[in-house]
């Protein structure tokens, strides 16, 4: 395949919030019953970020031979809020993760620009705490990455002007299979009905030049395993065409597979339609 396969800790988030998976074991899961040698981290399932905490972790990935690749970071703050000061708290309170990506030797952390006020307000109050994020993490070698993940970020093109805005080597995407809903019925970013979609793939390739990471979201899967919502045999293409060669994370979160039977239905078409 022309590109390596990690696991995103959000595909085990109800074993993890159920209590039957310990944060620590992800990544030894992630080898033992994927073959999966790197994994994606999410924020909220830590327990601590004290020194002594993040060793346990590390201590794992060493012992099984897996590689830490980023932090998805979520509830820490609105990066693209109208007042600068909410925003510079929520700007510091990114500056513990970005310190553990670093001692767990990951290349990013992912966070989101979410805020109040018109597109044009929102970029900037974003771009504005981008930079200082990526000061900050530019001396530890941490790229900030930003995930389309609802709302104005599903814009494609809004989230490439954002990228052009800030024009900082250690800033870049996330492109996500999924989370292309750009409004939904009731503002609800997450569970309302999605009232206007932006095509996925337009919204990838848009996105990949900016990429540092690329996450295979996948959520329903026909008899034949062909994921329902993606074309894998149409995505996959695209990424290779825009020169990728990074890491492809698996993420379910669907709502009929189970958890692990997800992830193997997604790694099952990465490995279909990976042989480019």
């Amino acid at each position: 395949m022309f590109f390596d396969v990690s696991l995103a800790e959000w595909s085990l988030h109800n074993a993890l919030q159920g209590g039957s998976l310990n944060h620590l074991d992800f990544p030894v899961v992630a080898r033992s019953e994927f073959g999966l040698d790197a994994v994606e981290y999410v924020n909220q399932f830590f327990t601590s970020t004290t020194s002594g905490y993040l060793a346990q972790l590390k201590h794992r990935c060493e012992d099984h031979g897996v590689r830490s690749l980023l932090i998805m970071c979520d509830h820490e703050g609105e990066l693209a809020s109208s007042q600068r000061s909410t925003r510079m708290e929520a700007v510091e309170s990114h500056y513990k993760w970005i310190d553990a990506a670093h001692y767990l030797g990951c290349h990013s952390i992912r966070v989101n620009c979410f805020g109040d006020g018109t597109k044009e307000g929102l970029m900037a109050a974003a771009a504005e705490s981008l930079r200082k994020l990526a000061e900050f993490a530019n001396p530890a070698g941490i790229n900030i990455i930003v995930e389309n993940h609802g709302g104005h970020t599903s814009d494609a093109k809004w989230l490439v002007s954002l990228m052009q805005s800030v024009a900082m080597t250690n800033v870049g995407t996330l492109p996500d299979f999924g989370n292309f809903c750009t409004r939904r019925e009731q503002g609800d970013m997450w569970h309302s009905p999605c009232l206007e979609w932006y095509d996925r793939y337009q919204g990838v390739a848009e996105l990949l030049p900016f990429a540092k990471g690329v996450s295979a979201k996948g959520m329903e899967f026909g008899s034949d395993g062909e994921c329902i919502e993606t074309d894998y045999s149409r995505m996959l293409p695209i990424v290779h065409a825009a020169g990728y060669r990074g890491y492809l994370g698996i993420e379910y979160e669907g709502p009929v597979l189970a958890e692990r039977d997800g992830i193997r239905a997604i790694h099952a078409l990465l490995r279909r339609y990976g042989d480019i």
